[in-house]
């Protein structure tokens, strides 16, 4: 058993989620940045990769006083668990997602001095050889009580997952903007299908500022 999973992004008209330089870029407007935290809060967890750590140091918190008061008022902790999928321990000691409600996973081949440093700041998972296994992961996160995960990206966590069947849901916010460059990272990077193309459906659009939310659902094979 694992989570119900969905990636929520926001890329620019030409499918950028950052530029060449993989530094945080605005994409969404300040409707947009409400809609993401209502889905954090309304989540068990959120997981990124330690790209997406390492380039735009997010923390991953839900925002809104409001929106951390309807948490606790359900029984729920004030912001949803904070996942980074991190094979290496690459993940900075002075990164903002670490601290209490922070699980780090890592593979057997981190370095054992780096899991010792991070595991003072957080929770370590130790899952996978040389990579995370994603799929033992989130079947982790279920046995926990998670039954949303969110996956905020970036594109090699996006790619890995749909590439193993663990998403359901896909969610964008197209932003009304070209970033370009054959190196900028895209909403799904990696390896890529050659052939027998991951299939969507869409399942609603909306204008919201001035861009557009697209939300699918991932088809699943026969």
């Amino acid at each position: 058993m694992r989570p119900y999973v969905f990636i929520n992004s926001a890329m620019s008209a030409d499918g950028k989620i950052s530029s060449s330089l993989r530094r945080q870029v605005r994409i969404s407007g300040s409707e947009d940045l409400l809609r993401v935290d209502r889905l954090r809060a309304e989540s068990d967890a959120v997981m990124v990769g330690v790209g997406t750590i390492i380039s735009d140091d997010p923390k991953l918190r839900v925002k809104s006083d409001s929106l951390r008061s309807w948490r606790l008022e359900r029984g729920m902790p004030e912001n949803p668990l904070r996942i980074v999928a991190d094979s290496m321990a690459r993940t900075p000691i002075d990164a903002e997602v670490l601290g209490p409600g922070c699980v780090i996973a890592v593979s057997r081949s981190a370095p054992a001095e780096r899991i010792n440093t991070l595991s003072k700041r957080c929770e370590i998972a130790v899952i996978g050889e040389d990579r995370v296994d994603l799929r033992e992961l989130l079947e982790m996160l279920y046995q926990r009580g998670v039954r949303r995960l969110m996956v905020e990206g970036g594109g090699i966590l996006n790619w890995s997952l749909i590439e193993q069947g663990l998403v359901d849901e896909i969610c964008v916010f197209v932003g009304p903007m070209v970033i370009g460059g054959r190196d900028a990272p895209t909403l799904v990077d990696g390896r890529g299908f050659a052939e027998k193309f991951q299939r969507l459906e869409l399942v609603s659009t909306e204008r919201i500022d001035d861009g557009l939310l697209i939300k699918w659902r991932v088809v699943r094979s026969a």
